[in-house]
């Protein structure tokens, strides 16, 4: 009798432990490793009209802003706001130090006084000079007759004559002298008047209702022409400056009606409704901006990040599938279109999509075709799928 090698029986259990880990691998992979099916849930081309929206991102701004300072150089003396305070038309703000302005103002009175001098000094003269006219026109009158009549020579009717011209020259002279001097007078008074406003634009006063937002400067701060010293808004009009997509942005108008969240209140959206689109786009980020009214009952932050969903009127009926089942491969949109428990990838073209996260499809797919809607990897035509109700995670 005989009985094999203990060697070669060593062997033929190594290799019946290598084939069944061999067959153990092979289970495993084709069953849950890289060469599994890929699990996927499907989805049905459906024929309906769906209500598009347009999602953008904005921020809270204010309609009219009013940037309060001073028409001339100065240094702010008082401030008598802080931001949050509730402020109302012609309340007092602030005051600017008015340096050597009042200094200015008594000059300029002075030069208004002396021009009012000259003015009355110049009528003065006129009147004068009328009188002597008048007179000269009188006498001269009296040497025309006399010598129609043979009783003065001609030289001296000659010199009746001259100083008529004389006195005519004279009261043009006199004439001009108060023209000259009511300019004058009215310059000076202009440059008073101007000072005077000066001095009175260093107080400065709110211009409507509204809330303090910004103090630019506080008190010890010089400010030159214009700068602002104090920011007031008016809290009742407040709208969202809202960026837009310029390739989905067909249809957008006013009065659509829109959904606010605030980034503060995620929890809590909100009913707006567009009040203007703007008429210059941004060509850089390709985006159209517009303006979003809203009630949000308290406040919120001016400059706060708001995402805003605008309802857009409704489309014709049109083959539609969800979102997720549109991808992009080598350049082409398209969706994955289950067929005979194969993978086809089919291009298509995407028209508007709801809040529902349904897209129309314009071409490329028929009612009733089933695509893939979610899938646990990417996916390309050698893939075998499984097909699940809902994936991990919970994605159906």
């Amino acid at each position: 009798m005989k009985f094999p090698l203990p060697g070669n029986h060593r062997t033929w259990m190594l290799i019946a432990v290598l084939a069944s880990l061999g067959v153990a691998f092979a289970y495993v992979a084709l069953r849950s490793g890289p060469l599994a099916p890929v699990s996927v849930t499907l989805a049905t081309v459906e024929e309906r009209a769906i209500a598009p929206s347009l999602f953008g991102i904005g921020a809270v701004e204010a309609r009219y802003t009013h940037r309060v300072g001073p028409t001339t150089a100065g240094r702010v003396r008082t401030l008598l706001v802080d931001v949050g305070d509730h402020v109302v038309a012609g309340q007092p703000l602030a005051e600017i130090e008015p340096i050597d302005l009042d200094e200015r103002i008594t000059a300029q009175q002075g030069a208004e006084g002396r021009a009012a001098a000259l003015e009355r000094t110049a009528r003065a003269q006129l009147a004068d000079a009328d009188a002597r006219l008048r007179l000269a026109r009188t006498q001269a009158g009296r040497a025309e007759r006399l010598f129609e009549g043979g009783w003065v020579s001609e030289a001296a009717v000659e010199t009746r004559r001259q100083e008529l011209q004389v006195a005519d020259a004279g009261s043009a002279a006199a004439l001009a002298n108060l023209a000259a001097a009511s300019q004058d007078r009215g310059r000076a008074g202009a440059e008073g008047a101007a000072l005077v406003r000066q001095r009175a634009n260093l107080r400065l006063v709110a211009p409507a209702d509204g809330l303090v937002v910004r103090r630019v400067a506080e008190p010890g701060t010089t400010v030159v022409a214009g700068q602002a010293v104090v920011e007031i808004i008016d809290p009742a009009n407040l709208w969202i400056n809202t960026r837009f997509d310029q390739t989905q942005s067909t249809g957008l108008a006013p009065g659509l009606r829109a959904q606010v969240v605030l980034r503060s209140r995620s929890g809590t959206p909100f009913e707006g409704r567009v009040i203007r689109t703007e008429p210059m786009a941004d060509a850089v980020t390709e985006e159209l901006l517009a303006k979003i009214g809203f009630d949000a009952g308290d406040l919120p932050p001016v400059g706060e990040l708001a995402e805003v969903t605008v309802t857009l009127p409704p489309v014709r009926r049109t083959p539609t599938v969800p979102n997720a089942a549109i991808h992009r491969i080598e350049g082409q949109t398209g969706v994955w279109v289950v067929a005979d428990g194969r993978l086809r990838f089919r291009p298509v073209t995407t028209g508007a999509a709801d809040v529902q996260g349904m897209v129309q499809v314009l071409s490329g797919l028929e009612q009733g075709e089933r695509v893939v809607a979610h899938s646990q990897r990417g996916l390309t035509a050698r893939t075998r799928i499984r097909i699940v109700d809902t994936l991990s995670g919970g994605r159906r």
